[in-house]
């Protein structure tokens, strides 16, 4: 248990049966009237952000929230499965709790967030950017290859279809930001 007083950024909470990660609070004192926190909360599972105002003492449950290191192993009909870089346990994932699941390659680790008492998994994060391989993508027409404003389908060597300068070709290595699925820079060999 912990009141409004006590919240921090990165705080995961429960709220409305749900659990939320405080993105930004601010504490308001009115010169009339009573005080209170004005809240910014993600929620864990959707990612989606709601605003919310909780009353200044109001008491919240918190939740123990552990970030730790898995190495993508393989998918298979049960999910996507990871072992522990250090213990070298394995658990498997559902692919809905993996956001940009289809820029994971085998062998990369990622972070996965835990519930530390229930010990079960509530998300995995790719890092910001990751290095993957062009194994298809269109011919650059003549004249279009100059600017970085034209954009083409590429498929990547783990399945996953982004949009890459016109300029690019099959069997070029590119920075890809996870975030949002762009094209970054392409990574020298």
């Amino acid at each position: 248990m912990a009141t409004t007083a006590d919240f921090k950024n990165g705080m995961t909470i429960e709220y409305n049966d749900q659990l939320y990660t405080i993105i930004q609070f601010q504490h308001v004192k009115p010169g009339k009237g009573a005080a209170f926190v004005r809240t910014k909360l993600k929620n864990v599972k959707t990612g989606k952000v709601i605003e919310n105002t909780f009353n200044s003492g109001v008491k919240v449950n918190t939740v123990r929230v552990e970030r730790r290191p898995y190495q993508y192993l393989y998918k298979d009909d049960m999910g996507f499965n990871f072992m522990h870089t250090e213990t070298f346990e394995q658990v498997s994932i559902p692919e809905g709790l993996i956001e940009n699941a289809d820029l994971m390659k085998e062998g990369q680790v990622i972070e996965i967030n835990f519930h530390a008492e229930l010990e079960t998994p509530l998300t995995a994060e790719l890092p910001p950017f990751v290095e993957l391989e062009v194994t298809e993508t269109i011919q650059g027409e003549k004249g279009n290859t100059a600017s970085s404003t034209a954009l083409k389908p590429a498929t990547l060597e783990t399945g996953a279809e982004i949009m890459v300068p016109m300029f690019i070709q099959a069997g070029e290595v590119l920075k890809i930001d996870t975030r949002d699925r762009s094209y970054s820079e392409r990574v020298k060999k």
